[in-house]
């Protein structure tokens, strides 16, 4: 509508300035009959003037203004343009003007003669036949107009459905195609769109279908190792079972070394045979709930400092631990072991790793709303890969071979008695893990 308002407006101005000077033109042809012959019959000078279409000619030819052609005219003079000089502006302006009116007037029209006929040639003429004229060349631009909008209407959508339409066909058949079987790669989309938008949003999806896909692979694949996971752990709880009677009679020997590690081999164990039946719980998708009551935490941390003592063998590694030995908390004592072990672990194995001496602390404490366990080792911290996928497993792994499960499986349990594992700080002058526990029952329920 724009472009139908700048093209119409112009063109009705500039037919109204060529209408008033081609009178003006005739106006002055018809006066040189009357330069040629001083004496002109009534009849034929209005002849002359209805030829040229107007009521008055008055030509000014060295320095002399003279009325040259004349006849009645019917009303006063309304008003008077100068097309000498006038700007498109005004020219629009007076158009416009001219074509809204429906009053008949009379206008007086100046301009200049050509081929230097004159100084000046001013007419009047009757307004109505101008604004006759004025709407049937309006009519025919519209109509004009409209052949060219209609014309250029479908040119617009037949190239809107070759560039646009027939692209976002082609993106949502293959959606289509690759939700019936998201697993086959064959399904993902190859971009070949030319429109640049287009194109962009063919790579964005091929980019999301090819993710998509790997990760129905790998969760398949999980899957998969699930089963075998579960197969595993029931077959080595059995075995375990069976090493926990032997272990059993170990209490009764009369060797006092045996007698002391004794109890400890024998908690092992145990925790092995509860993993197996976690796992295989975990594996039926059945996460066992806490089994909550009072734990001495000091004696929980010994436990696992000496086991990984042992794991640690004769590399320079010291254990330290800041827990009041009545500090005591609410928790599963199964699974706040697994958690600390796991920390612990993944600590010691990062300062081994190393090969440079290391230490690693434990400490507690408590406030009004929690308590908490803090896990500090000198190690050199965790890479950018296993911060980002921290919590993520088998892509959180912290050292070559590792799976990345121990901390999935204690940020669970720890989450499974309302509180939170985090990861506080890490970097090259070694790694901190807090957990906090809630006191009250609103939020372990919760």
């Amino acid at each position: 509508m724009l472009a139908e308002v700048l093209i119409f407006v112009p063109s009705v101005a500039r037919f109204r300035e060529d209408y008033l000077l081609q009178r003006l033109e005739r106006a002055q042809l018809a006066s040189l009959a009357l330069l040629a012959d001083d004496m002109l019959s009534p009849e034929l000078e209005r002849e002359l003037l209805d030829n040229a279409d107007v009521l008055n000619v008055v030509l000014r030819r060295d320095e002399v203004r003279q009325l040259i052609l004349s006849s009645p005219i019917p009303g006063h003079i309304d008003a008077t343009y100068d097309l000498r000089d006038a700007s498109g502006w005004v020219l629009i302006r007076d158009a416009m003007m001219r074509l809204l009116d429906s009053q008949q007037r009379i206008i007086r029209v100046i301009g200049e003669p050509v081929r230097e006929g004159g100084e000046l040639i001013e007419v009047t003429l009757d307004s109505a036949p101008l604004r006759t004229a004025m709407i049937d060349y309006g009519l025919r631009i519209l109509a004009l107009s409209a052949i060219i909008s209609s014309l250029t209407a479908a040119l617009l959508f037949f190239a809107v459905r070759a560039i646009l339409v027939k692209p976002i066909k082609t993106v949502v058949a293959s959606m289509q195609r690759y939700a019936e079987a998201p697993e086959d790669a064959r399904r993902i989309i190859t971009p070949t769109a030319g429109v640049r938008e287009l194109r962009e949003a063919e790579d964005a999806l091929a980019s999301m279908q090819t993710e998509l896909t790997a990760a129905l692979r790998q969760k398949d694949r999980l899957a998969q190792l699930g089963v075998a996971v579960s197969k595993i752990s029931h077959d080595l709880r059995n075995i375990l079972t069976s090493a926990q009677l032997f272990t059993d009679r170990l209490e009764d020997s009369d060797d006092p070394l045996v007698k002391r590690m004794a109890p400890k081999l024998v908690n092992s164990i145990t925790r092995a045979v509860t993993l197996c039946e976690t796992t295989l719980a975990f594996g039926r998708v059945e996460e066992p709930t806490p089994a909550m009551s009072r734990v001495n935490l000091a004696q929980f941390v010994s436990d696992v400092i000496d086991s990984e003592r042992l794991a640690a063998g004769e590399h320079d590694l010291s254990f330290s631990e800041d827990i009041p030995a009545t500090f005591t908390l609410r928790a599963d004592p199964e699974q706040l072991y697994r958690v600390l072990s796991n920390l612990v672990r993944n600590a010691r194995q990062a300062i081994v790793a190393t090969g440079e001496p290391g230490e690693i602390c434990l400490s507690a404490g408590e406030d009004d709303d929690a308590w908490w366990i803090t896990v500090t080792d000198t190690g050199p911290g965790l890479p950018p890969r296993a911060q980002e996928h921290l919590f993520k497993p088998f892509q959180g792994g912290a050292r070559k071979g590792g799976s990345g499960l121990g901390l999935v499986i204690s940020q669970e349990l720890i989450r499974g008695h309302g509180g939170v594992l985090d990861l506080r700080h890490t970097g090259p002058g070694g790694t901190q893990f807090m957990i906090r526990l809630p006191k009250d029952h609103a939020s372990l329920a919760a």
